[in-house]
């Protein structure tokens, strides 16, 4: 026989070491009795389904929710008994006189071996995914304001992912039971809670994995662990294209490239090309877009803390197009449509240029969420991490049928890298989550240069070097500037003085914070925008900290309508616009700006100045 060919019935013999019962059998929560012996089938090691123990105590009725319920089971058999309940195990099918109970999903966690379990039934996880709504919303997550720092943006972004699975019986005297003692049945539903998740990061630095962890899995539903070196592909997997079976390791894949990230459990049952997995909810996204991996297990970590499956995963199955309260669930075939990103770093003061290239995928909070990850895992691989700095971003982000969104900015000093990554999530968040229109990302692309040198500079002063303004001439703005050396450089800016502006004015030199205020108040800001044109235009005009930007301004009155600042109205139509105001969206100006100016730096400025005129007739 072929050496190949004998690789690959091996492989088959294998994966039918553990005979499986009929997957269409299913055993009603209703018929579910204590005192009951089944089997639970996973993989503790590489592709090989193994069988355990289950013994059923009794249920838990709503345990994790309105008229959601949990089997509760003792574990027994291969590694538990050193182990207790494994990350990773999540999913795993409990088959009673060979008809399907339900997903191994819930267990005590921390500093426990007692293998104890909860089990969601497999009708709840049917219907869940027959009854599925195909959109959702996460408007909860609002995008003004991002914070800098990077465990507080993990948060931030994160804050409208996680809707994690809490126990509806938050006292033991809530929890009602079937075949346990009461006192029982209230200890055992206080603690149950979901099998961690292992998220395997592949080309992440610890800091990052740490902060990760910190934000996104304190609940224990994800837990971030190092990926594995290899693929399941390798290394006595599967062979390619074998099916997919129940007790199986299966991948949900986030990122994949340069940096990996994906998230692995057990499936559950395979019913007519349909996937059931997991148990409990991994991202709780409802709808979503998943790459459906083979997994292959590496080790398992035994641990009085929480022991944990290690696996890496390999080809795509399909797609992962739900991730409910009581599982994920997807469909085998192709996978689903990602988002390239490339992140280029370079340094202009030593010889360093990387580049890396990734897929992320398509959400609406996980585009933004991941993408901000490679930047900051770029920032903590290859740049300073302590002390001062300076780092420019540019980036574009191609949308699919509209304009190119780009945005940019300089950061210095202490914290210049953790603001530059911000400035990478900050317009993708906008745009992704805007309640305006859906938007599509087609690829995004990052540049980062980066100086050991923190280069910033202090507005000082601002003068006129005029006696007597008129209006149409042109006068030299002069603005001072002290560098972060202590030199004073000044800057000149050739002003032209509009021929219709007379009277009192004020020339405001500000910097890109105290200019996006002025933007705010006069209605050109993202916050703003009421069209998906007029939010993308004011993201691709967004305030620039190397700039010094200059308004000036005249005591005019006028309104913002539906986002468009209409300045210098006349008085009847302020009074009808005011009049109507119940009926829609307008905001009064009391002063417009007549003319704007800016000045590129090659240094971060901060500071303003307001100056305040008088322009006579020309």
């Amino acid at each position: 026989m072929p050496r190949g060919v004998a690789c690959i019935v091996a492989a088959a013999a294998l994966l039918a070491a553990v005979p499986l019962p009929g997957v269409t059998a299913r055993m009603p929560l209703d018929e579910v009795r204590a005192g009951m012996t089944g089997t639970g089938i996973t993989v503790f090691e590489g592709t090989t389904r193994e069988r355990f123990d289950v013994h059923v105590l009794g249920v838990l009725a709503n345990a994790v929710g309105p008229r959601r319920h949990l089997i509760v089971a003792r574990l027994a058999g291969g590694p538990l008994a050193e182990t207790g309940v494994v990350q990773g195990m999540s999913g795993s099918p409990v088959y009673v006189d060979d008809r399907l109970i339900g997903a191994l999903s819930y267990g005590f966690g921390a500093f426990s071996t007692d293998a104890i379990a909860g089990i969601t039934p497999i009708g709840e996880m049917a219907a869940t995914d027959a009854a599925a709504a195909p959109l959702r919303s996460v408007d909860r997550l609002s995008p003004a304001g991002p914070p800098f720092a990077p465990a507080a943006m993990l948060a931030h972004l994160g804050g409208a992912l996680i809707e994690r699975a809490q126990p509806f019986a938050r006292r033991p005297i809530d929890v009602r039971a079937d075949g346990l003692p009461a006192a029982e049945a209230g200890r055992i539903g206080a603690l149950l809670h979901p099998i961690g998740t292992p998220v395997g990061m592949g080309g992440f630095v610890p800091e990052v994995r740490d902060l990760w962890s910190e934000a996104l899995g304190g609940a224990g539903i994800v837990t971030p662990v190092a990926a594995p070196a290899g693929v399941a592909p390798q290394g006595g997997a599967a062979p390619r294209n074998a099916p997919l079976h129940p007790g199986d390791a299966v991948g949900a894949a986030l990122m994949r490239g340069d940096l990996t990230m994906a998230g692995t459990g057990t499936v559950t049952l395979v019913d007519d090309g349909r996937v059931y997995a997991f148990g409990h909810p991994f991202y709780n996204l409802g709808p979503a877009q998943f790459p459906m991996t083979r997994a292959r297990v590496t080790t398992l970590l035994p641990s009085r803390a929480q022991s944990t499956r290690l696996a890496s995963v390999g080809e795509v199955l399909g797609t992962i197009d739900q991730d409910r309260a009581t599982g994920i669930f997807g469909t085998l075939g192709p996978g689903p449509a990602l988002v390239p990103v490339t992140i280029t770093l370079a340094a202009d003061d030593r010889d360093l240029r990387e580049r890396f290239a990734f897929e992320v995928v398509d959400d609406r909070v996980l585009t933004p969420l991941l993408t901000y990850t490679g930047v900051l895992n770029t920032f903590f691989a290859w740049t300073r991490q302590v002390g001062a700095g300076t780092y420019r971003v540019e980036g574009t982000a191609r949308l699919r049928g509209r304009p190119d969104v780009t945005f940019g900015n300089v950061f210095a000093g202490d914290a210049a890298a953790a603001g530059a990554a911000a400035a990478v999530a900050a317009p993708l968040t906008t745009l992704a989550v805007n309640r305006l229109e859906p938007v599509a990302f087609e690829r995004i692309d990052i540049a980062i240069t980066s100086s050991a040198q923190a280069r910033t500079a202090t507005v000082e002063r601002a003068w006129i070097d005029a006696d007597r303004l008129r209006a149409g001439a042109t006068v030299p703005l002069r603005v001072a500037l002290r560098d972060w050396e202590g030199r004073t450089v000044v800057e000149t800016l050739a002003l032209p003085l509009p021929p219709h502006v007379t009277g009192p004015v004020q020339l405001l030199v500000a910097d890109a914070i105290r200019a996006g205020q002025r933007d705010l108040a006069g209605g050109s800001h993202p916050r703003s925008a009421r069209t998906l044109p007029q939010l993308i235009r004011t993201l691709n005009t967004l305030r620039r900290n190397d700039r010094i930007y200059v308004r000036l301004i005249v005591p005019r009155r006028g309104a913002v309508v539906g986002g468009e600042p209409l300045p210098g109205l006349p008085a009847s139509v302020l009074a009808v616009l005011q009049g109507d105001r119940a009926a829609g969206d307008v905001t009064d100006l009391h002063d417009v700006t007549v003319g704007t100016w800016e000045i590129e730096t090659d240094r971060m400025v901060t500071g303003s100045r307001l100056l305040t005129l008088i322009v006579e007739a020309g």
